[in-house]
């Protein structure tokens, strides 16, 4: 019950962060996962890497049905394609780093990342 019960709560704030900001899966899910659900930080990663699949495709349908011309096909065709190369031998490496490192590297960029747009002008 605890799981059903936390993970669709991580769930619709996940999907809702990620429709308003373009994120959610590493800066929601993964802290959730380890701290609500005691996941290691590894599986963490995995799994929100998956349901970031699931979430993404919705709302993509979204904006792909809504014909909002918000998507810029161009950009999202070599970035994918960036994406995938560097998602595949990513995820070798994170499954050789140990999980302390993972979880440092992981704060380090959500606070340089934080700072960052914090500190730029709109």
């Amino acid at each position: 019950m605890k799981l059903l019960i936390i993970g669709l709560l991580v769930g619709l704030l996940t999907g809702l962060v990620s429709a308003l900001c373009g994120v959610g899966g590493g800066i929601i899910m993964v802290p959730a996962f380890v701290l609500l659900l005691n996941m290691g930080q590894k599986a963490a990663v995995a799994t929100s890497l998956v349901v970031v699949v699931v979430s993404a495709l919705s709302g993509t349908m979204n904006h792909v049905t809504s014909k909002s011309g918000l998507i810029d096909w161009r950009v999202v065709g070599v970035t994918a394609l960036g994406a995938a190369v560097a998602a595949w031998y990513g995820t070798d490496l994170m499954r050789s780093l140990s999980a302390p490192m993972l979880t440092k590297i992981f704060g380090v960029v959500l606070v340089v990342v934080g700072v960052k747009m914090l500190l730029v002008k709109a």
